[in-house]
């Protein structure tokens, strides 16, 4: 059995995609996961399971299609990727709450930053599958625009702590 973390992108956001954490729970019970946990209402969603990341990933997928009427992007992450992720944030002494770590299925493009627009006073660097943005002003002041973040979920320091916490208690 591993720990896996999900991370679905735009539910609950912005008044798009309401899903009910319960309902998200009953969702991934019914696909057979264990130990099925939620962390807030941004579709964070934490489960045991001996099956490959890659097939629970499209099962999860396909499942919130037909519960939702409309496709919703699913990141998976093990609980020991959560760490190296946590481990290598390039902006320690920056407020947590202020940085932010986009999640990809595939590495960042190498023009990710070049690529940005809106930048102001943001600080990007790449991870190996996530793209991490230290934003001074806050994140609901920016207008930063990155192409990848059409492909993938944000999550800041904080969440992203408290995730591995919880998957290393399960």
């Amino acid at each position: 059995m591993k720990t896996l973390v999900a991370l679905l992108r735009a539910v609950n956001v912005g008044g798009t995609g309401k899903l009910p954490m319960v309902e998200l729970r009953a969702l991934a019970e019914a696909e057979g996961l264990l130990d099925v946990r939620t962390y807030i209402q941004s579709g964070n969603l934490l489960f045991s399971t001996a099956d490959d990341p890659m097939p629970v990933k499209a099962a999860l997928e396909k499942r919130l299609e037909i519960s939702l009427g409309k496709p919703v992007g699913v990141i998976i992450r093990t609980s020991q990727e959560m760490q190296a992720v946590l481990d290598a944030n390039p902006f320690p002494n920056a407020e947590p709450n202020k940085v932010g770590v986009l999640f990809l299925d595939d590495p960042p493009s190498l023009t990710a930053i070049e690529d940005a627009k809106g930048l102001v006073d943001e600080e990007i660097e790449l991870g190996e599958r996530e793209i991490f943005i230290h934003y001074p002003s806050g994140m609901g002041r920016t207008k930063l625009r990155l192409a990848a973040m059409s492909q993938g979920t944000a999550r800041n320091i904080n969440t992203v702590a408290k995730l591995v916490k919880m998957s290393t208690d399960l």
